[in-house]
């Protein structure tokens, strides 16, 4: 009978280990769940009944909050620190710094804004150097656009924390905004580093270098950005307008019409879009693809800056080819043009044309000598292409190259108007002056 004893301990020993195995290979997934939920429901009942004895129990609400914090439930968590918070100023025991950082967290997650930058506030008077305070309270300030205040908590934020991106990408931005894009670029560089995929950090950089005259840097990175559907209509006009002031027309062009592929364009973009895109199209003498449109311009806003002058005189330009020539066309054309007026200019005479010289696009000035039957002379004339008032400036200039030229007398052309200081300026010298209605008239006769 001894000997059958351990026999019988041997194969109850087994029988227990199988029925163990067996019911951990038949527990349902959800028992763990339920074990834990049974405990966060034991706290929820203790927590209620020791807050309907005492309604400010401390160690009650802690449990309540703590609870709520690392549920992710934000409302809930908020109300319980708030009322943890006011429970400071009596109990010393309290970490009130815990507290508000926690508060203040919850109620960013809910998108309570204010309540947060109080509760970061507050919770920065008790640690200064805490990277959660002084990161989300720099975020703060910058989207409120006290873009110095969040420079100065994000560059703390950044000694605890130095490879935290988004620590790198709102200081870069609020340098940016500071116009201090020197320091600024740099930032936004790390930012690639950490975040390859941050198109807003990109466009930023790309402004910073086209402010920086790195234009080839920043065409690439707004040309990279032009399909995005966020950034593309603006990145498309950066690009457009660069290439339009280095008088890279087609390039340009093809900005502008990507930009405008886009949907939901911003309403001022799509304008300044539309606008630029007919100045590239003016730029290449294609007067009727920029009236088109000015028009659409026009029809969303008939305020739209000079829209309604610039229609008036495309529709001029569009029937008179000469005065396009004049006022527009490259500077060799308009000053094949000019020659053709001098020549023409004084009727049966013998011309030759002694010296030419342009002042950058503004105007161009030709000597002559001029012989007819009854007299000779030498003439200078001036063309001048603006098409708003010619002041006495302009003509005190005239009139010293008349003298330096040795010139018997100077005929004046303009596509604006003269102004009446100007006009009484050449009353006494042997200068004639030719509005926009004279000149057209001798571009009528201009072959």
């Amino acid at each position: 009978m001894i000997e059958i004893l351990p026999s019988v301990a041997i194969t109850l020993l087994v029988v227990s280990v199988v029925l163990v195995l067996l019911y951990v290979f038949s527990r349902r997934p959800e028992d763990g769940k339920m074990g834990r939920s049974r405990d966060r429901g034991a706290i929820i009942k203790e927590a209620n009944r020791r807050l309907a004895q005492n309604p400010k129990d401390r160690d009650a609400l802690l449990s309540l909050a703590d609870l709520y914090f690392n549920e992710e439930a934000w409302e809930k968590a908020m109300r319980t620190y708030q009322i943890l918070m006011d429970l400071c100023a009596a109990d010393p025991t309290l970490n009130e710094f815990e507290l508000t950082l926690r508060y203040a967290v919850s109620a960013l997650k809910v998108k309570n804004f204010e309540e947060a930058y109080k509760g970061f506030i507050i919770a920065r008077t008790k640690e200064q150097d805490s990277f959660e305070v002084n990161y989300n309270l720099g975020v703060l300030e910058y989207k409120r656009k006290n873009y110095e205040k969040a420079a100065l908590l994000l560059k703390q934020a950044r000694t605890k924390q130095p490879d935290h991106p988004d620590t790198w990408k709102y200081l870069g931005h609020s340098l940016f905004r500071l116009g201090k894009v020197k320091e600024a670029l740099p930032m936004l560089r790390r930012v690639f580093d950490l975040q390859p995929d941050d198109k807003e950090t990109l466009f930023i950089a790309g402004q910073c270098y086209h402010e920086l005259g790195m234009n080839d840097q920043a065409v690439r990175v707004f040309t990279h950005l032009r399909p995005d559907p966020v950034l593309g209509p603006q990145s498309a006009l950066l690009s457009g307008s660069i290439h339009l002031k280095t008088r890279q027309y087609d390039k340009a062009i093809l900005d502008f019409e990507i930009g405008l592929r886009h949907s939901n364009i911003k309403s001022d973009i799509l304008l300044e879009l539309r606008y630029r895109l007919a100045s590239a199209y003016t730029m290449k003498q294609e007067i009727g693809m920029a009236l088109t449109l000015l028009l659409e311009i026009r029809e969303t806003n008939p305020a739209y800056k000079d829209v309604e002058a610039q229609i008036t005189r495309f529709r001029e330009l569009n029937s008179n080819k000469n005065l396009q020539t004049f006022l527009i066309s490259p500077t060799a054309d308009f000053v094949t043009l000019c020659r053709k007026i001098v020549t023409t200019y004084v009727s049966s005479a013998k011309v030759k044309i002694i010296d030419i010289s342009v002042q950058t696009n503004e105007y161009a000035d030709i000597l002559a000598e001029v012989e007819t039957v009854k007299w000779q002379d030498v003439i200078l004339y001036r063309f001048i292409r603006s098409t708003g008032k010619i002041g006495e400036l302009m003509l005190r200039d005239f009139h010293a190259r008349l003298k330096e030229a040795k010139a018997g007398r100077g005929y004046c052309f303009a596509a604006g108007e003269y102004s009446e200081e100007a006009v009484r300026f050449v009353e006494a010298r042997l200068i004639d002056l030719i509005d926009k209605n004279g000149l057209v008239k001798v571009l009528a006769k201009t072959d």
